[in-house]
């Protein structure tokens, strides 16, 4: 019995996928890598990241054929405004993650990338005047209950959380004003913390401080893998983001967050309380009905569009 050729379509998505989930893997895999560098300062490491993913991805984007658009985002306001702006919303956003990681702090961060498509509604309703719908509205506020709720019975507002969220929602939505892709977006806000971070790095090896050429090979040869965890999964997101339908993408981006969840509980062994069992159960709650909105409004606008 023969097989079906895989049409056009089906093998484009498989593609996608090939790409898009080892992206998201990475991404929630990743706090295993900073936990190996817990003896260098989250600051420290966040100087090497900038400037090791600045130094990957220049390659990149003379091998894209992208040097054009590169030189034109640093050169057109419209473009520059913005990435200045993101740059340092990224920067703030990675330094918080990499300190709550080695700050034991896991199960925060898995949390607020949860929280975060969430927040992207709320601030595409203040900020672009989007409308919720009835099943979007249900979702936000079933968020603001399980924030709530570790702020009302735990007493302690889930601060990295909230700063992760809210840092990498206004991230997008000021990215989304920048007429540039997201490899040359991130080699134009890794470039613009480079020069910053060179002086902050030798200025700490010149009190002796620095970790890079100083505790050993291991600690070098990781700092400056930090190139690798940033820049590679972005490369393949973008490949796979182009092969996958909107609605596949919103569903895959929570595999990042639960595998961190996971690895939390069950590899970092982190206290898990009812209180905030409960939290996640909300959000988790929220996302379901979000994800199946979307679903179901993507369905309505293919319809709509179909010939």
């Amino acid at each position: 019995m023969e097989s079906r050729p895989i049409s056009p379509e089906a093998k484009r998505t498989l593609i996608g996928l090939a790409c898009a989930v080892p992206a998201y893997l990475i991404w929630g895999m990743s706090p295993i890598y900073f936990k190996t560098l817990q003896s260098v300062p989250a600051f420290e490491i966040l100087m090497h990241r900038m400037i090791w993913s600045f130094v990957f991805l220049m390659p990149v984007i003379l091998l894209q054929g992208k040097w054009r658009e590169f030189t034109g985002a640093l050169s057109r306001r419209q473009s520059l405004a913005p990435l200045s702006a993101t740059t340092l919303l990224v920067g703030f956003n990675w330094f918080l993650f990499i300190w709550a990681i080695n700050a034991d702090q896991v199960l925060q961060t898995s949390l607020g990338y949860y929280i975060n498509p969430l927040v992207n509604v709320l601030l595409g309703m203040v900020f672009l005047k989007e409308r919720l719908s009835r099943p979007q509205w249900a979702a936000v506020v079933l968020a603001g209950v399980g924030v709530g709720n570790l702020v009302v019975f735990y007493g302690r507002v889930p601060w990295v959380s909230l700063g992760l969220a809210f840092s990498f929602g206004f991230y997008g939505l000021i990215r989304k004003t920048a007429p540039v892709g997201s490899v040359v977006g991130l080699a134009v806000e890794t470039m613009l913390l480079t020069v910053p971070a060179l002086g902050v790095l030798f200025y700490l090896d010149h009190l002796g401080r620095g970790a890079f050429l100083r505790i050993g090979v291991r600690t070098d040869l990781l700092l400056m893998a930090a190139a690798l965890v940033t820049a590679v999964p972005l490369v393949l997101f973008t490949r796979g983001a182009r092969r996958l339908r909107l609605a596949t993408i919103g569903f895959l981006q929570y595999i990042a967050p639960t595998c961190t969840f996971f690895l939390a509980v069950f590899l970092w062994k982190e206290p898990l309380s009812s209180l905030q069992l409960a939290t996640f159960v909300l959000i988790w709650i929220a996302l379901a009905i979000y994800s199946a909105d979307s679903v179901m409004t993507y369905r309505r606008q293919r319809a709509g569009s179909a010939p």
